[in-house]
């Protein structure tokens, strides 16, 4: 794959968020606003908004999953943060697999979604000097 794709995340809604992918990180990451937790029948539920498309805030999708755990995570600028870790499906052309992801503003970053090296572990060989290989691009 490419060091830039397209993907999908079907149970959040999302048909195509712009990924970066990134061998350097850990974990996961996507852009989401408005975070909060509810309660719900004893189940921990993460609620988030997420705006897709970079530089605009339409369209705007709400989500509701069951919080996995809350982890430390440093972010590119050096600083600490703690945040939600929720698990949902990654779709990449015909292949989808589950992926956690930790939830946080990246409304100053240039992609609304990074893919960790978790998420690509034992799929996928990165060619870090091409993008869009197994997606089209737009």
């Amino acid at each position: 794959m490419g060091w830039r794709e397209w993907v999908g995340l079907p149970q959040l809604g999302i048909d195509r968020i712009k990924a970066k992918v990134d061998t350097g990180a850990r974990t996961s990451a996507l852009h989401a606003v408005r975070v909060h937790s509810e309660n719900v029948g004893g189940i921990e539920l993460v609620c988030f908004d997420v705006h897709p498309l970079q530089r605009s805030p339409h369209p705007l999708v709400s989500c509701r999953l069951p919080l996995v755990d809350e982890r430390h995570v440093r972010s590119s600028d050096g600083t600490r943060e703690l945040r939600p870790v929720v698990e949902t499906v990654v779709q990449l052309g015909e292949e989808s697999w589950p992926i956690e992801l930790t939830l946080t503003n990246r409304s100053l970053m240039g992609f609304r979604l990074l893919l960790g090296r978790r998420a690509l572990r034992r799929r996928f060989v990165v060619d870090p000097g091409r993008s869009w290989i197994r997606s089209q691009r737009r």
